[in-house]
């Protein structure tokens, strides 16, 4: 079972990455981009150029997990490519995964959520 401990921090890879990666080359990009070791235990997210799906990648003791998300509608608030890590708490994260815009504090809503369709 997946679990992020209390010790682990979370981390998003800020700029786009191109989601055809997967486990080894999400982990070198943690290495060589970021300058983090991928067996730490914390949690590295990375977004697409649209911004409208996640991947992250965290290891445990038996192995890599690898985790994927895909919005429907609308897209994620991701920091610019100025700085190449960005470093979360884990109730940031699920801000951010529920549609927060954490800069403002203020709720961004995804297009298309709160509309009702006929």
């Amino acid at each position: 079972m997946l679990n992020i401990g209390s010790g682990s921090k979370v981390f998003l890879v800020s700029g786009p990455t191109d989601m055809r990666k997967s486990f080894d080359t999400l982990a070198t990009v943690v290495r060589t981009a970021i300058d983090a070791d991928p067996l730490s235990g914390h949690l590295f997210v990375f977004c697409n150029r649209k911004r409208d799906r996640l991947k992250a990648l965290i290891w445990e003791p038996s192995g890599f997990w690898l985790m994927a998300k895909r919005l429907e509608k609308g897209t994620f608030s991701w920091p610019n490519a100025s700085v190449s890590k960005v470093q979360y708490s884990a109730a940031e994260l699920a801000a951010l995964l529920e549609g927060l815009e954490l800069s403002g504090r203020r709720k961004k809503r995804f297009k298309g959520l709160n509309k009702i369709t006929k």
